[in-house]
């Protein structure tokens, strides 16, 4: 990773604003899944072990145009001052008099947590004088959500222009896993994609076909593929609009795809369906693959089995249905086994290894879905070109 991190400026005594994604899941006032505070933690109690004043600011839902209570950022602080072991002050604006008034009688090694971005609407708009009354506030700018750097908002782009801007340890670490997967892989490196839509991930295929050795589709997205291959798929999703850009993949892919060789198939959407397990060429009328099936499963296991890195994004199946869950959690289970560095990202594949409860045996679960898929693509990520250069 060629971008300064916290670890090359001076933090003593100085404002640092800092960007995290804390954009949690509440339930009745209460955060129900801290896993994003705890990846920000190791930034945060950096800068408080070197005496800096920790500003910290982050989105949380799509509130519609203004302040919404649910998705204040109150119980948020809460948490974070349990993980902390210590108070974390928090003010119910981002900008303005109050809000300075807190960051001024802010202590060394003190934290305090900003009210919801997107109350403000030209947080999202990257609107440079929103992102001027944010950068008042610190003194140097820290960006720790890679979750939002594909975003080019006032709080990850915009504020940089207005001050010294570097990384911190979490976007560090996505950065030097995903960067390395790209660059230098140890090999032979393979790529799972899953998820219901080609269309999501065409630029990601394309990207990656030239630097995988090997690349297993499944999902609904690999029903597009297996029409395009001249296969009935019933009432199965396919994107019918993505049939000729299927075509053209398989194609350029060569050897190097490999899709389902046979499925579990229902006779309505629903996990109490009828369900059998058919072979990709004999899927009914009226019936939809809702996982991959065995042989699949087999197949992929054997195509995994010496890899040295592994990169998956995105379902097998229909995961959340438990009688459809069977090939997704098949998938984390060998990848937890594997050798290998193993990295996920996107939020289904990220809740399929916590929920197979294999997790901690994964090399590193990606905190950004749709950042990471982007970054996958090749495309510069905004939140990352606005950090200073090593």
């Amino acid at each position: 990773m060629n971008k300064k991190t916290v670890r090359d400026i001076d933090v003593a005594g100085k404002r640092v604003l800092v960007r995290v994604d804390f954009n949690v899941p509440l339930e009745k006032g209460q955060v129900t899944d801290d896993t994003r505070i705890r990846a920000a933690l190791p930034t945060i109690r950096y800068l408080i072990d070197h005496r800096a004043r920790v500003i910290l600011m982050s989105h949380l839902g799509r509130p519609k145009g203004g302040p919404s209570d649910d998705l204040r950022l109150e119980p948020v602080a809460r948490r974070l001052s349990e993980l902390l072991g210590q108070e974390v002050h928090y003010v119910r604006d981002c900008i303005g008099p109050e809000v300075e008034a807190a960051v001024q009688a802010l202590g060394e090694g003190e934290v305090l947590l900003l009210e919801n971005l997107r109350f403000h609407p030209e947080e999202e708009k990257n609107d440079p004088a929103f992102a001027a009354q944010l950068a008042k506030l610190g003194d140097v700018y820290v960006n720790d959500a890679f979750g939002a750097a594909h975003r080019a908002h006032a709080s990850t782009a915009g504020i940089a222009q207005y001050l010294p801007a570097v990384a911190g340890f979490l976007m560090e670490k996505e950065l030097t896993f995903l960067g390395k997967a790209l660059e230098s892989p140890e090999r032979p490196f393979i790529t799972i994609l899953g998820g219901a839509k080609i269309s999501d991930k065409i630029g990601v295929i394309r990207n990656l076909l030239s630097r995988v050795d090997r690349l297993l589709i499944g999902g609904g997205m690999a029903n597009t593929f297996l029409k395009a291959m001249g296969y009935e798929m019933g009432d199965s999703l396919v994107e019918m609009e993505s049939l000729d850009v299927a075509r053209e993949l398989l194609q350029a892919a060569g050897d190097k795809l490999r899709l389902p060789v046979d499925v579990v198939i229902a006779d309505r959407f629903d996990n109490d369906a009828e369900r059998r397990v058919v072979k990709v060429d004999a899927v009914p009328a009226g019936w939809r693959v809702l996982d991959i099936g065995p042989e699949t499963v087999a197949a992929f296991r054997a195509e995994l089995a010496n890899a040295r890195t592994v990169v998956w994004n995105g379902p097998m199946g229909v995961f959340e249905f438990p009688n459809f869950a069977a090939g997704t959690f098949a998938i984390a289970e060998t990848l937890a086994s594997l050798p290998a560095t193993t990295i996920v990202g996107g939020g289904d594949s990220v809740a399929a290894v916590q929920k197979a409860g294999v997790a901690y045996q994964i090399t590193h679960i990606s905190t950004g879905g749709g950042a990471s898929l982007e970054f996958l693509e090749g495309r510069t990520l905004p939140g990352v070109a606005a950090l200073l250069d090593k």
